[in-house]
C-alpha cells in the first residue's frame, strides 16, 4: 500500500515541482493539498490561474491528471490522521509554524530554511549524509513528537556538497573556494525582474553565502553523542545571478590534505556512481555523477536533462596550483529539480528504506 502524502504550498513553482514529481510514483500517493486562503476551497486548475484566468504551470510538461480537480484545502483542514507525510513547499516566514504545527503528528519534509540550523535537525542529501538520518530520531524525544522535520540544503549548497564529499572522505578537503552563476528560478517568481538580469549579472545575493556556509560544514560533518560535529573546512563564497532560467553553475577551487589531480578525481566520482546508497530508489538517476573530460562541460543548456535534472556534472577538472595539494573544477546542479521537490522525494524515499516513514 502507498503512502498518503500531502503538499502543502501546492500552488507556488516548488509545490508544481512536488505535483509533477510525485505523478504516478510507486511509493506515495497524494491525497491531500493546501495553499493559502486565496486558493483554498477551489479545484486545483482553478488555483493555478493568474489574474487574467490563464492557468499558470510553471514547470514544464503536462499537469498531472490526478492533481487536476484534486481541492485545495486550507492548511488548517489537513487531516493528519489520514497522512503518512508531509512535504511542504511553504516560503520560510510561514513554514516555521507550520512545520511545527505538522510535526508533532507526522514526519515533514521540506524545501524551506525553517528548520535547517536547529541542532537537533539535520539537512540531508540522499547519497551524501545518510547516516545523519538518525538524528530524526533524537529531535522525537527532545520536542515530544511523534514526527520530524528533515529540511533540505540550500539549493546552491546541493551540487557543491555532493562534489565535495567524495573529496573529503578521500583526500581531506580543508579549505573551498565557490562563486555560483545562479539561475532566475532559484529566485521565485518574484525574485528578479527580466529589466534587472536581462544582459546582466546580479553580484550579490541576500544572505546565499552565509546559508551555503554554514550549511556545508553541517552536511560534511559527523553525528556524535546525538550532535552534528562540524566538518573542519574552511568555506568561502560569492554568490551572483546570472541570465539562465533553470541550474546552478559553480566555479569550485579546493585544497587538499593528500596529493590529487584530476585522473584521481575521476576515478572517485566514478567508484562513488558504483557504490552510492540512493540505486535503485525510484527518483534516483542512473548516474549520481557525470564527469566530463570536455572542457567545455558542463553547460545548463546540456546538463539541465541529465538523469532528469538528478545528476550532478563536473567538469574543466585542473590540479590547482595556489596550493600545495589541490583542484579547481565547475559543477551544474539543477536547482528545481535535485536542489528542490524532486530532490525531498528523492529524500523521502531514502527515509521511507531506513523505515523513518
Amino acid at each position: 500500500m502507498k503512502k498518503r502524502v500531502a503538499i502543502i504550498g501546492v500552488t507556488g513553482s516548488v509545490g508544481q515541482e512536488f505535483v509533477q514529481s510525485l505523478d504516478n510514483h510507486p511509493w506515495f500517493e497524494v491525497t491531500q493539498i493546501a495553499a493559502s486562503e486565496r486558493s483554498a476551497g477551489k479545484m486545483y486548475l482553478d488555483a493555478i490561474r493568474d489574474a487574467s484566468g490563464i492557468i499558470a504551470w510553471d514547470v514544464g510538461g503536462q499537469i498531472p491528471e490526478y492533481i487536476k480537480n484534486m481541492k485545495v484545502l486550507k492548511v488548517e483542514e489537513i487531516n493528519v490522521q489520514e497522512l503518512d507525510l508531509i512535504f511542504s513547499a511553504v516560503e520560510s516566514e510561514a513554514a516555521r509554524d507550520i512545520e511545527t504545527k505538522f510535526a508533532k503528528d507526522l514526519p515533514v519534509i521540506s524545501t524551506s530554511s525553517a528548520y535547517r540550523y536547529e541542532e537537533d535537525v539535520p539537512i540531508l542529501i540522499p547519497g551524501i549524509n545518510d547516516e545523519q538520518a538518525e538524528l530524526l530520531e533524537v529531535q522525537k524525544k527532545n520536542r515530544d513528537w511523534k514526527g520530524w522535520v528533515a529540511p533540505l540544503p540550500n539549493c546552491t549548497t546541493t551540487g557543491l556538497v555532493i562534489t565535495l564529499k567524495p573529496l573529503v572522505e578521500k583526500y581531506g578537503a580543508k579549505k573551498v573556494m565557490m562563486t555560483s552563476m545562479q539561475a532566475i528560478s532559484g529566485g521565485g517568481k518574484s525574485g528578479v525582474s527580466a529589466m534587472g538580469i536581462t544582459d546582466n549579472i546580479l553580484p550579490y545575493i541576500p544572505k546565499e553565502e552565509g546559508k551555503v556556509r554554514i550549511e556545508t560544514k553541517k552536511i560534511l560533518g559527523k553525528l556524535k553523542d546525538g550532535k552534528i560535529e562540524d566538518a573542519d573546512i574552511k568555506v568561502s563564497c560569492t554568490c551572483t545571478r546570472v541570465p539562465v532560467i533553470d541550474g546552478h553553475t559553480e566555479s569550485v577551487f579546493v585544497e587538499t590534505e593528500k596529493e590529487i589531480d584530476p585522473s584521481l578525481a575521476k576515478d572517485t566520482f566514478n567508484d562513488y556512481n558504483k557504490d552510492i546508497s540512493v540505486t535503485g530508489l525510484p527518483s534516483a538517476p542512473e548516474k549520481y555523477y557525470a564527469f566530463h573530460d570536455d572542457p567545455t562541460r558542463p553547460q545548463p543548456r546540456m546538463e539541465r536533462e541529465v538523469g532528469d535534472g538528478m545528476t550532478t556534472s563536473i567538469g574543466r577538472v585542473e590540479k590547482e596550483e595556489l596550493f600545495d595539494n589541490g583542484l579547481k573544477y565547475m559543477l551544474f546542479s539543477h536547482n528545481k529539480k535535485m536542489g528542490s521537490a524532486k530532490g525531498a522525494v528523492l529524500l523521502a524515499e531514502m527515509l521511507h528504506k531506513k523505515e523513518k516513514i
